[in-house]
């Protein structure tokens, strides 16, 4: 598909993640569309130049910004539509689009499954919309909301079946402080970036367990290879695991302060209930519903994943945290 020079860009979303994506792409475009559900969130963003909720410190050069409410209107205005919103809650948002996807390039910058369907992003949009493979774009870190807003130098990796489509997304983001590679996996660039946030919780619980550094490298090392088997099964393709995409990924979110997938397993591994954990965050732990998903997904692929289970095992089954890491310790090596 052939996408134009200067492609028409759109947002989906008013979280931090989408909020970094806005301050990239407006210094490195001249103008983008944003979609917010919440109109009285829009006019505060009008009234104070940033977004009030999240990321506050990043000024906005308006002039560059048409907001709307009306997803149907952003989807017209845009060629590129990049949706950056918990993946518990994109069905209810698209839930209200009556106008074609099929000629757009839909960008999924969702880590995430859909609950109940069980669908990465991709799947998703191809089973719903109807929106091509080759249209699709994922992009992967490793990459924190919190350090685009300070302009540390950062890496995103944008993943297609069609990888002039991902090299003419990724030329929107390049600037000084982001730099870009594409890749042909968008399978395993999904699912590796779910399991993470699943990896990031145990990582938490067992930090808030007390566990120190020595065993978390254990944990990651045994991760990494978690990771591998489970998407060499659901998608067998040659993929390098080592690259940034998957192990790099990986490693931002389980140890970074700003994940806040860690940050959730540490209130767990402290002793918070999992509603309670939820209730004190601002933000959603996208690995508390991809665990559960996960767990049924591998129902059918039988990959051996003791961490993922230990993870669910402590969410959903409420066992206690000190008894099912201290199982796990005893499977990994």
């Amino acid at each position: 598909m052939e996408i134009p020079e200067k492609p028409r860009l759109g947002i989906v979303g008013g979280g931090s993640w989408a909020t970094a994506i806005a301050k990239i792409l407006t210094e490195t475009n001249d103008h983008i569309n944003w979609f917010m559900r919440n109109i009285d969130t829009i006019k505060a963003f009008r009234a104070l130049s940033h977004n009030p909720r999240y990321l506050c410190g990043v000024e906005f050069d308006l002039s560059k910004i048409t907001f709307t409410d009306d997803i149907n209107k952003l989807i017209g205005m845009c060629d590129v539509i990049i949706f950056a919103i918990p993946s518990a809650f994109l069905k209810n948002v698209t839930a209200n689009i009556t106008v074609s996807l099929q000629e757009k390039i839909v960008v999924s910058a969702i880590k995430g499954l859909i609950p109940n369907d069980n669908l990465i992003i991709g799947e998703f949009f191809n089973h719903y919309f109807k929106v091509p493979l080759e249209q699709i774009v994922v992009i992967s870190g490793p990459c924190h909301a919190e350090e685009i807003a300070l302009e540390r130098l950062s890496y995103l990796t944008f993943a297609s079946n069609d990888l002039k489509v991902a090299r003419r997304v990724a030329q929107t983001f390049d600037c000084h402080y982001v730099k870009t590679s594409i890749l042909d996996d968008i399978y395993g660039t999904e699912y590796a970036a779910v399991l993470k946030n699943v990896i990031a919780i145990a990582a938490g619980i067992c930090h808030g367990l007390r566990y120190g550094d020595n065993f978390q490298a254990v944990l990651i090392s045994n991760a990494i290879q978690e990771i591998e088997r489970f998407v060499a099964a659901v998608h067998p393709i040659h993929r390098d695991i080592k690259s940034s995409a998957y192990l790099g990924d990986l490693l931002v979110t389980a140890y970074s302060q700003f994940s806040r997938n860690r940050t959730f397993g540490t209130m767990i591994g402290k002793g918070y209930s999992v509603k309670s954990a939820q209730m004190e965050m601002l933000m959603i732990a996208e690995g508390y519903f991809a665990v559960k998903g996960i767990k049924e997904i591998n129902e059918h692929y039988n990959v051996h994943m003791p961490i993922t289970n230990a993870v669910y095992n402590i969410l959903y089954e409420r066992i206690s945290p000190t008894m099912e890491i201290r199982l796990l310790t005893e499977e990994l090596r």
